[in-house]
């Protein structure tokens, strides 16, 4: 999750807001990334499909089976389905968010029944440090 973080701030310093994604596979880091939806102009950039795209490059495959996610912030939907199209192992994420969460929040995609895998989840995993870069980042934002 230090890692992830890393990417989270340097998405804060590049505008985004500051969330950062890594894979890890047998203990290796196969994959890393910040938020890049402005950068790139895409609505899709979030860190996770980021990371989802780079790792799955590098393993030159479309599935991930075995390897873990560590994740700045809860997922929204769109990240949680990519998560189980990537038939990852682990989830590991830091603040919860309530308003567009998807895991533990909102819809809750992995206990949906359409849902055909749900990785192990946990959360919390630095999530104070993870809550203040996040709250820190939108209150410098609003007046």
């Amino acid at each position: 999750m230090e890692m992830a973080l890393t990417e989270a701030e340097a998405a804060a310093e590049r505008g985004e807001p500051p969330v950062g994604a890594v894979v890890v596979l047998k203990g290796e880091v196969v994959a890393a990334a910040g938020n890049r939806v402005r950068e790139n102009a895409d609505p899709t950039a979030h860190a996770e499909i980021l990371v989802l795209r780079q790792a799955c490059r590098t393993l030159n495959t479309h599935r991930l089976d075995g390897a873990d996610l560590h994740v700045t912030l809860e997922p929204c939907p769109m990240c949680a389905g990519a998560i189980a199209e990537a038939r990852i192992r682990r989830l590991y994420y830091g603040a919860e968010d309530p308003k567009g969460g998807a895991v533990d929040n909102g819809v809750r995609l992995f206990d949906q029944p359409t849902c055909h895998h749900r990785p192990e989840v946990y959360g919390g995993i630095l999530e104070i440090r993870c809550s203040e870069l996040l709250k820190g980042f939108f209150s410098a934002r609003r007046p």
